[in-house]
Formats: structure tokens, sequence, C-alpha cells
């Protein structure tokens, strides 16, 4: 299925409808970033996804990161939570979604980088590495909150 995010943009179609989402902010032991290709927009991003029933958010997320990326997780923290009306993501099957996502950090525990159906290219990124990817700006967001070592929760 391919998506459209639309942010800060008058003309973007109206939300109708809303899924709890968690995304994955994880840096390996050089300071490098899990990134993404996206394959349905073709962005990098972070990992993550939708919460499935009977699972918890930090075992969603990480499910995720196993699913998309081939490495293994263990959650360690909260980095925000992020649920602006103003990004909105229109898929092409018909359903226009609110954001809501919980930005988790996670340490890698194992596994290799494997690409799935929902990732066309996974790689561990250096900080200066970003400013040459195409990457959301509400993803950018989160990656920026996950450099900072604050330990304070962002939300909106």
């Amino acid at each position: 299925m391919t998506r459209v995010d639309y942010y800060n943009d008058p003309n973007a179609p109206k939300a109708n409808s809303i899924a709890v989402a968690v995304s994955v902010f994880i840096q390996d032991d050089e300071s490098r970033i899990l990134m993404i290709r996206r394959t349905d927009n073709d962005l990098y991003s972070i990992p993550g996804g939708q919460l499935e029933l009977g699972e918890t958010l930090a075992e969603a997320a990480v499910r995720e990161v196993q699913e998309e990326t081939g490495i293994k997780c263990e959650v360690i923290g909260v980095i925000g939570l992020y649920s602006d009306p103003k990004h909105v993501i229109a898929y092409d099957d018909g359903e226009i979604r609110q954001e809501f996502s919980i930005c988790f950090r996670a340490n890698p525990t194992g596994g290799r980088l494997k690409t799935s159906n929902e990732s066309a290219e996974v790689l561990w990124v250096t900080k200066g590495d970003l400013t040459h990817l195409s990457i959301h700006p509400t993803i950018r967001l989160r990656i920026t909150h996950g450099l900072n070592e604050a330990n304070e929760t962002y939300f909106t």
C-alpha cells in the first residue's frame, strides 16, 4: 500500500482515522542511527509501525524493528508522544490517518541488517549522513529529540 504524507498543507485531505503507532530510535556502539528507506513512500525513516491487538507498546516497538530491519532490540525509554493534527497520512485505500506515534529509545541486542516488504533499504547512518537523506520533517523531529540526551519526554 502506498502513502502520501501531508504536513502543514492547507490542501491536505481531512483525517478520517487515527491509530496507535510506534517508532524506534536506536543507536549502535558507534552512535550511528538505525534507518530504513520505506517502500510505501520512498522516504528514510526510523523503524516503526502500528500497534497490534494483544501486544504492549514496547512489544510492538521490538516487533516492528525486527520485522523491518532484522535487528533485535530492547526498549529503554520514551523519547516522545507525537500527535500533530497537521500531519496526515493518506493511504491508497482511502484511509486518511492523523499522526499518533509513541517514539521509543532502544538499544540493539543482536540480529543483522535485512530488508523487508516495508523497507527497501536498511542502514546505520551517522548524524552527518542525515542531511543527505530524504526524511519527512516529523521523523527528523523524532531523530533530533532522540539525539538530545536530556531525557525529557517530548509531547504535543
